[in-house]
């Protein structure tokens, strides 16, 4: 048997691969089942978007004669400038010609299309030296004006992150899907098959695994299936991934099946390694675990496999090799330095838990493995995994993609890079829970920690009870300042249209959105409109949420989203634009003053909200409630000490006089002589690097056997709050 080929179709991200290939590359690889893995959708936008193929895309243009706009014709009309710069731009946006920037920031260098109208204030958004970012901002400015074109003149799927994602959202049934992979190929296509039958023949593979992880990768996912069944009849075929773990769990379609031979749930590894048992004749079909496959004509779900899945510490570390980690490119689509993350940089994806440890957000998918079965990883095997894959792709930036990583390993994990003398950059989804308290923060920006996404969802107590997000919006402002004063960025995700939702709550919750980001607690944010699915609490008993579902008779493919009509008849389809256009001012530091009413072309009710809501929240001091098993860490600099004769002129006991000497400055804070002198001793024991962690039932034990008394009385003290701002923390 050839290899395992593995395949991630056009489009999900320009500039980092997604994650799904490398960490079923990782796995194989402990199982000796050799594999090649293509990120075909980068592969495609580096040929689309190039000399040779900007010319192709023109010339078909030509060919084609449709009508076009008026900023279609402009394009056409500079077709010549494009051509000519379209390499140098790539080059400078993959990180290879940064000295370009002073030429793309010029004003005649770039053709400039209709997306250029609607430029940032330049100055304000990147200042006088921002020369890279803000020529990262144009060149991404110059490629969705080809984007534009692309889709007005040739393709109107085609989009950076997603192609013909209106054909894999809420598909019941495979017939339109079908009927397009019947017809001729689009210019997208064209360009995606040649690719693909340029990597089939080189790598001769025994069995092609193409992973969905998004109705944007669907159509393409068939497109590659398609040809390699016509071309490649003996190589089987095997999906997986987000798409269909989500969307296909009841499917009964047998046309499928003329494009694939397998489909598997859930975690991939064992499916996987079943599949190339069987292929390779050590497997009775039957045995194979969690796959649909078509058997005498009808579709069956084959899962009488005795054997367990995988342990997340047994899967292996995510393997990069084959993807072209140095063409990625790098976009800017918004100046806000926190939106950026998902669109600018190359990062190494890892998890920290397989699932999510609260498992009871009514809105989520619970009930699917993916977020049902709860399994973290020990902060060693995780770095363990960081040296590797650092070794291995020279980056030493990583997103842990969790659905919500828990608060204690980011705790742990944070120790254990600062022990290893790690130098990471890092990026996590996470709930705005009280455990993430003023130290922890501290902990975790030191140890690289730069940002932070999490669901606030509904901003309304009364909507995130009946979500059962398990926090207030004053916790969420709370625990968003805790962040943010470690400068550490904050990204919420938004929703709007919860079942029940009342106008007076939607625009309730504008406020409480416009509150936080006027209040520097918050740099970024996502409006998503609610969509009930199947498999969460509210999709399996909609009536107790106040919503009927309208399509209960399952489709013969897709069955996840569900249609449904809200008791309240509310339109809150109407929101959507205000929302959005709101926020995106909030992110640029603009629009606060403005009265809610600005944002809509509709009446919409006053707020009922205060106006310092949030600033009274942020006022209330954090309740420090430390456990006697919570570790204390000194995350400071050096520390000398010298005896002082007089702790000051109104205290004339001795004292020790502390220098801190940190990477900013150096500060003395005084203490009495005893305390100081303990205080002196102690706190090697609290370095990062100390293999045995103290904690503060310790540290107040060994406090009294010095023969000191009243340690709630010093903890408190001034003096100690002052070392503890510069670094002694408890977590």
């Amino acid at each position: 048997m050839g290899p395992l080929y593995l395949i991630t179709p056009p489009f999900t991200q320009l500039n980092t691969p997604y994650p799904a290939t490398a960490y079923l590359k990782g796995f194989l690889n402990t199982r000796g089942i050799p594999a090649r893995q293509d990120d075909l959708g980068i592969e495609v936008i580096l040929h689309l978007f190039s000399q040779q193929g900007l010319t192709d895309l023109f010339d078909r243009i030509d060919q084609a004669d449709h009508p076009t706009s008026d900023n279609a014709r402009r394009i056409i009309a500079l077709r010549a400038n494009y051509i000519h710069s379209i390499d140098a731009v790539i080059a400078f946006l993959q990180g290879k010609n940064p000295t370009l920037a002073h030429r793309i920031c010029q004003d005649r260098f770039l053709p400039e299309g209709s997306r250029f109208a609607q430029l940032d204030d330049l100055e304000w958004a990147f200042g006088a030296l921002g020369i890279q970012d803000q020529a990262k901002h144009l060149a991404t400015l110059y490629l969705e004006d080809l984007s534009d074109l692309i889709q007005e003149c040739m393709d109107p799927h085609f989009g950076f992150s997603r192609y013909a994602e209106r054909l894999g959202r809420c598909a019941s049934t495979f017939d339109e899907i079908y009927d397009s992979l019947q017809t001729p190929y689009t210019f997208i296509d064209t360009l995606l098959i040649d690719l693909l039958e340029e990597r089939m023949a080189d790598i001769q593979p025994g069995l092609v695994a193409i992973s969905v992880p998004f109705p944007g990768n669907l159509y393409a996912g068939f497109r590659c299936a398609q040809w390699i069944k016509k071309n490649y009849p003996d190589v089987p075929v095997a999906m997986g991934g987000g798409f269909a773990n989500t969307e296909l769990r009841s499917l009964s379609d047998p046309r499928v099946f003329d494009f694939f031979d397998f489909i598997t749930l859930d975690d991939g590894e064992a499916p996987l390694e079943h599949l190339v048992e069987h292929i390779t004749g050590k497997r009775l079909q039957a045995l194979l675990k969690r796959t649909f496959a078509l058997v005498d004509g009808k579709v069956d779900y084959l899962n009488f496999s005795l054997d367990k899945d995988y342990k997340q510490a047994d899967c292996g570390t995510p393997d990069y090799s084959d993807l072209p980690l140095d063409r990625y490119i790098s976009v800017l689509e918004v100046a806000n330095p926190m939106h950026r993350m998902w669109s600018d940089g190359r990062w190494n994806k890892l998890t920290m838990a397989h699932g999510c440890y609260w498992g009871k957000c009514t809105f989520c998918d619970i009930s699917l493995d993916y977020i049902q079965k709860y399994e973290p990883l020990t902060a060693q095997l995780l770095c363990d995994r960081m040296e590797e894959m650092i070794a291995a792709t020279g980056e030493t930036g990583f997103h842990f993609v969790d659905e919500a990583a828990p608060p204690a390993l980011m705790r742990e994990l944070a120790m254990e890079i600062l022990r290893r003398n790690l130098t990471v950059t890092w990026w996590t989804n996470i709930r705005f829970e009280k455990s993430f308290s003023k130290d922890l923060c501290m902990l975790l920006r030191a140890s690289g920690c730069i940002a932070v996404s999490g669901g606030l969802e509904v901003a309304s107590d009364r909507l995130l009870d009946l979500i059962q997000k398990g926090v207030s919006v004053a916790q969420v402002a709370q625990v968003t300042r805790n962040f943010t004063e470690q400068g550490i960025m904050v990204h919420a995700y938004l929703m709007y249209a919860f079942p029940t939702q009342t106008v007076q709550e939607t625009v309730d919750s504008l406020e409480m959105v416009r509150q936080l980001f006027e209040a520097g607690v918050m740099q970024s944010g996502f409006w998503h409109q609610f969509a009930m699915t199947a498999h969460s609490p509210v999709g399996l008993e909609p009536a107790a949420f106040g919503v009927e579902a309208t399509n209960t008779t399952l489709g013969t493919f897709a069955n996840n989203d569900m249609n449904y009509v809200d008791a309240t008849g509310i339109d809150h389809d109407q929101f959507s634009f205000g929302l959005k256009k709101s926020l995106l001012n909030f992110m640029h530091g603009i629009g606060f003053e403005f009265p809610l009413q600005e944002w809509f072309d509709f009446p919409i009710p006053e707020t009922t909200i205060e106006e310092n809501y949030i600033d009274s929240a942020l006022q209330e001091p954090e309740t420090e409630k430390w456990k006697p098993n919570a570790k204390v860490v000194w995350l400071g600099g050096p520390v000398t000490g010298r005896s002082i004769a007089r702790l000051s002129k109104k205290d004339d006991q001795p004292g020790i006089a502390l220098k801190i000497v940190d990477l900013h400055e150096s500060v003395t804070i005084k203490l009495p002589q005893k305390e100081g002198e303990w205080m002196l001793g102690i706190l090697p024991q609290l370095s990062v690097a100390a293999e045995d962690r103290v904690n503060l039932g310790y540290l107040q034990e060994n406090y009294t056997s010095a023969g000191l008394t009243a340690f709630d009385m010093f903890w408190e003290g001034r003096g100690m709050k002052n070392v503890r701002e510069r670094g002694l923390v408890v977590v």
